[in-house]
């Protein structure tokens, strides 16, 4: 008997989806945990198994197109059987008859741009990976790795140019984080007036959707604050001389974020329109970005976890983010936020708090800059934070609490431990 295949709802906020490409043709034949088609949500863009086996029958909507939850997407079952008679049976409209051997349904083109410029997808740009040895270590100049951890740059992700792949110095001085952007935009003509229009993806759109809500019925305040980060770097230095362990700034951050949140449970709350919800758990939203926009993978009971095991699960999350493999509920649940530019060289900035949470911390760059410490003018590394608050969940001095434990935190690693 055929099997009908409905749109699926991926994520909890899904109102619908994308087909972004089809696996599989009419005619082909299928088994059930086989890839069928590659479905693009509000959240990122995923493998859709097939759940059953036998023949694809029909294709019920082209690639690229966007359709509610719950749509027909596709029917598998016996070769030879009648896909009018079963979707005029599940009340749809019947489509062309298709052969068995046919091709897919026809894709729609696009909607034109209005733009005299193309976009196009640029050539990956072929570079020498870091080397290691023969133990799995990075060979790298002495210099080069001093010169990363102080700009808490993983050396492990800086390509080589010195002989036979070695990471030196000019490596890390020139050394750009992963910045999303695949699409080259072409310069106009001088005096020709031009521009590039691109539909939004179901990703760009929930993006939209989202923190305009929030920005625009949410109270934000914001509360800044300035950390010594000498102690950090040390503590940092200590850590990552430990065979086999590198963690990150933003490592050590998480962690302390959990730990404060622990100390104050009232900013680890979430705004649910009739009450307030208490989070007794701690699962932390770490913002992550993607060719398509931003994503928030989750942390889950970061509380519980060691510097090392934190960074090892961010860095698994944020790698299958931008691979477009993590799953739905990996994404959701979040009941703080950390957003950190600082390997941009960003400051100091602001986010929008992502509903339903109460708070989210944006985190700027380490600066090295003149402080004042025993009345003497020195040399110090400050990092600027700045918690988003949502006034109908926290009130300004239970976020300044919460800063001020953070703060200690983080300027006193060791109290993390404790």
């Amino acid at each position: 008997m055929a099997e009908i295949v409905y749109m699926p709802k991926l994520s909890d906020t899904m109102t619908d989806g994308v087909v972004a490409e089809w696996n599989k043709k009419v005619g082909d034949k299928v088994t059930s945990g086989e890839v069928l088609a590659e479905i693009e949500t509000d959240k990122a863009t995923m493998e859709f198994e097939s759940f059953y086996d036998g023949v694809l029958l029909h294709i019920g909507v082209e690639k690229g197109k966007t359709v509610p939850v719950n749509t027909i997407i596709a029917i598998i079952g016996k070769e030879g059987e009648d896909v009018n008679a079963i979707l005029a049976a599940a009340n749809v409209a019947a489509p062309v008859a298709e052969s068995k051997a046919s091709a897919p349904a026809p894709v729609v083109e696009a909607p034109k741009a209005v733009a005299e410029t193309k976009v196009e997808v640029s050539d990956p740009v072929a570079v020498s990976a870091p080397v290691a040895n023969s133990n799995g270590r990075i060979i790298a100049s002495p210099l080069a790795k001093k010169i990363a951890e102080d700009k808490g740059i993983d050396i492990h992700s800086v390509s080589g140019t010195g002989d036979g792949g070695r990471v030196v110095k000019r490596d890390v001085d020139h050394y750009t984080p992963y910045i999303p952007a695949t699409q080259n935009f072409q310069a106009a003509p001088a005096g020709v007036e031009s521009f590039t229009e691109v539909p939004n993806s179901q990703m760009r759109k929930a993006i939209a959707k989202t923190l305009s809500a929030s920005k625009f019925s949410a109270p934000h305040f914001y509360l800044k604050m300035e950390v010594d980060m000498d102690n950090a770097i040390a503590a940092r230095k200590a850590i990552n001389s430990v065979e086999g362990v590198k963690i990150s700034f933003n490592d050590m951050i998480i962690k302390a974020v959990a730990a404060a949140l622990r100390k104050h449970p009232k900013v680890n709350a979430d705004w649910m329109g009739e009450s307030i919800r208490y989070n007794n758990h701690i699962h932390i939203g770490v913002a992550v970005a993607v060719e398509e926009g931003l994503v928030v993978p989750v942390v889950k009971f970061a509380d519980t976890k060691g510097i090392s095991q934190l960074g090892a699960e961010i860095k698994d999350l944020a790698s299958r983010a931008r691979d477009k493999k993590i799953k739905p509920e990996e994404m959701q649940g979040g009941t703080f936020a950390v957003s950190n530019l600082g390997m941009y060289g960003i400051e100091d900035f602001t986010s929008i708090i992502n509903p339903p949470n109460g708070c989210i911390l944006s985190v700027g760059q380490i600066k090295e800059t003149p402080v004042v410490k025993n009345g003497q003018i020195v040399a110090g590394n400050v990092l600027k934070l700045s918690l988003s608050c949502d006034h109908r969940v926290v009130d300004g001095a239970i976020g300044s609490a919460f800063l001020q434990t953070l703060k200690q935190l983080i300027e006193n690693p060791v109290m993390m431990l404790v």
